[in-house]
């Protein structure tokens, strides 16, 4: 093989990587404007109008679009486009929860005994969780809805638990839970209620941080399932009082 080529072999290759770039850039962006709760659930998406609020081309949309109906946050209807995904119903809850239950166990499971560096952050996303819940406590006791506290505390939620997966030692696991995480997303878009327990779930991560410290190996997956089986309980008492 000649120098030529394998320059042209390697500006081939870079190509690949801009282009891939570009669509995880473009993904990212619509992601998080379908977690904004900007845009209401069944409102159409058109992706040459998104192309031109990014400033690209149609083709990067598209990608995305393929790949954000794979986690559920977006549909497409034939001849009519993408649509943002409507709420979950109580039987797709349930059926999330059962997904959740068998993979954050299991992932507790796993990541046990807790080495130090994950007790350094879990801990650590323990602190960030409980700051972020007795902000958006005061806020509520105050009257007052704030959309980017409420996002905060979700976010803060979810990386508590993305600890305990990135330290369960098995990629596929991690990468499953990036697709649920979505599914939750969307959840906690449709509530109408907002956060209504924050208290709760700050003494359940106490619980399972606890049981990561402590001698028991059976603990840490023992708090994980009681957890997510509180915030079921809790999510489905919210839905059937609409």
């Amino acid at each position: 093989m000649t120098m030529a080529a394998d320059f042209q072999g390697l500006d081939a290759l870079r190509g690949t990587i801009e282009r891939r770039g570009l669509r995880d850039h473009v993904y990212e962006r619509i992601l998080q404007l379908l977690l904004s709760g900007e845009v209401a659930p069944g409102a159409r998406l058109s992706i040459d109008t998104i192309a031109r609020q990014l400033s690209v081309s149609p083709t990067p949309v598209r990608e995305a679009m393929v790949q954000l109906e794979r986690t559920g946050l977006v549909t497409r209807e034939a001849l009519k486009g993408y649509r943002v995904a409507p709420p979950l119903r109580p039987s797709e809850l349930e059926e999330l929860f059962d997904a959740r239950l068998m993979l954050e166990t299991t992932a507790a499971r796993l990541a046990t005994p807790a080495s130090a560096s994950m007790l350094r952050d879990l801990r650590a996303a323990e602190d960030l969780h409980r700051e972020a819940g007795e902000r958006i406590s005061a806020a509520m006791s105050a009257g007052i809805a704030d959309v980017a506290l409420t996002r905060e505390y979700f976010a803060a939620d979810a990386a508590f638990h993305r600890v305990v997966f990135a330290h369960c030692g098995n990629h596929y696991i991690l990468e499953m839970s990036d697709t649920l995480g979505a599914q939750l997303h969307r959840m906690r878009q449709a509530a109408r209620h907002g956060v209504t327990d924050v208290q709760e779930a700050i003494a359940e991560h106490e619980s399972i941080v606890a049981a990561f410290a402590g001698d028991d190996a059976d603990a840490p997956e023992q708090a994980m399932r009681r957890h997510i089986q509180l915030v079921r309980s809790r999510s489905l008492a919210v839905e059937g009082a609409d």
